[in-house]
């Protein structure tokens, strides 16, 4: 690893990428190897509640996910820390890892990420392709409804260069739906 810093890097794959909601001094695209972006955590606060749950990003074990990778100054890396539990460990169903990311001008780092806990209640693992889009479409939680979350986080990944085929169907779904919707007006 090539930390010439004490700098906190941050590892997002999901909201994080569109949100990070913390200063950062500089953000690149990063890769991180042996984890993937899945839909795989029924979301009881932020996207959905426990009645009515919804489903939210984790990183799941295998593969490599394309993220983005925020660098904090020093001064900012406790208050950063803090905020990050608070938003992804509502519920605990995230292990807060430091994680060896590549970035994009080839330097390696640690990075502090949020892996999902297959332990964990919360964790969906691998749903069919119906049930995924049934739980997006019903979550509804604190930070908002579980459909913008997806085309958010599709968009900005198709910014990057970047095509998930699960979440690009998705999308391609609802917006399928919205102009069922406007035929039957």
């Amino acid at each position: 690893m090539d930390n010439t810093t004490d700098d906190l890097w941050v590892f997002g794959y999901g909201s994080l990428m569109w949100r990070p909601g913390f200063p950062y001094i500089e953000r690149r695209h990063a890769h991180l190897y042996g984890y993937h972006r899945s839909l795989c955590i029924f979301s009881h606060v932020h996207r959905g509640t426990p009645d009515q749950p919804g489903l939210v990003l984790g990183l799941d074990r295998g593969g490599r996910c394309h993220g983005v990778a925020f660098r904090v100054a020093p001064e900012e890396a406790e208050a950063t820390i803090h905020y990050l539990r608070e938003r992804e460990q509502a519920t605990a169903v995230y292990l807060e890892r430091r994680l060896p990311v590549r970035l994009d001008d080839g330097r390696s780092v640690r990075a502090l990420g949020y892996v999902a806990d297959r332990k964990h209640g919360q964790y969906a693992g691998k749903l069919s392709f119906d049930d995924v889009l049934g739980l997006v479409r019903q979550g509804k939680g604190v930070s908002g409804l579980n459909p913008d979350y997806v085309r958010s986080t599709h968009e900005h990944l198709l910014g990057m260069g970047i095509v998930d085929p699960l979440l690009e169907r998705i999308t391609r779904t609802l917006a399928q739906d919205s102009e069922d919707d406007d035929g039957l007006a």
